[in-house]
């Protein structure tokens, strides 16, 4: 009797954490982001600052392309277009 409690609790511990296929333990299906610049056909702009707001965080950042699903192209151009707007008091530096 209590060989078969060992076996059983043995096949519990088989080294994945407790977490199987079985459990429900799959990873959420993945999204693709798509860059809005190539689908619209748009162009970032220095001159539209809500547009650019978009591209960065309440502290003024820059947010990555792998947040933002830009192209590298396009999300060259927002950075520039981004520093140009800050030098031109379009978007602040930093957020107090």
């Amino acid at each position: 009797m209590r060989d078969d409690d060992n076996d059983s609790m043995m096949n519990d511990m088989d080294g994945k954490g407790g977490r199987d296929r079985r459990m429900g333990g799959r990873k959420p299906a993945f999204r693709k982001k798509v860059c809005k610049f190539c689908t619209q056909n748009l162009t970032p702009d220095y001159k539209n600052p809500e547009m650019l707001r978009r591209y960065i965080t309440e502290r003024g950042k820059i947010l990555p392309a792998r947040i933002t699903g830009c192209c590298a192209k396009h999300q060259r151009a927002v950075t520039n277009e981004i520093k140009k707007a800050r030098v031109l008091a379009y978007l602040p530096f930093e957020k107090k």
